[in-house]
């Protein structure tokens, strides 16, 4: 079974928003993170990288 990486950057740095400005997770996305299933962590990530996308 493959586990899923946290986005973790090792740069957190929270905005005005609640926003990590290394990983691109809110706040409580983060807080979530190690108690989160698989699939909700696959969210998580899918959400950041279209984030990403939209930030190019």
């Amino acid at each position: 079974m493959n586990k899923v990486e946290s986005p973790c950057v090792g740069s957190c740095c929270l905005n005005q928003k609640d926003v990590c400005m290394g990983c691109l997770r809110s706040l409580e996305e983060i807080k979530e993170w190690g108690q989160a299933t698989d699939k909700r962590k696959k969210e998580i990530i899918i959400r950041i990288e279209s984030k990403k996308t939209a930030l190019k």
